[in-house]
């Protein structure tokens, strides 16, 4: 089941991982091995998690990569979602 407009992963990673340690964006990037502007366009929801940043999250913050994954994934399938009525699609069935 779909959660309710689910925060973007970056929202996430501020408020229960940046702001509790008192992170600056700076510091985190450089804890993590990525640019500040990579982590920045991350927290600020211009850029998703990927693979390769759900295993960085998941070794900084003692979390698993997979958690991180399925935050994006739900985001990105709410946003999805709200699109459905504009998609032009025809049900395929068996004949």
């Amino acid at each position: 089941m779909l959660m309710h407009n689910p925060p973007h992963p970056g929202e996430i990673i501020k408020e229960l991982c940046l702001d509790p340690l008192g992170l600056s964006v700076t510091e985190a990037a450089d804890a993590l091995g990525v640019s500040r502007k990579t982590l920045s366009a991350i927290l600020n929801g211009r850029a998703g998690i990927s693979p390769e940043m759900a295993v960085r999250l998941s070794i900084a913050f003692d979390t698993s990569a997979e958690s991180w994954l399925n935050q994006q994934s739900q985001y990105e399938l709410w946003h999805a979602e709200q699109l459905r009525g504009q998609l032009q699609v025809r049900k395929l069935v068996a004949a």
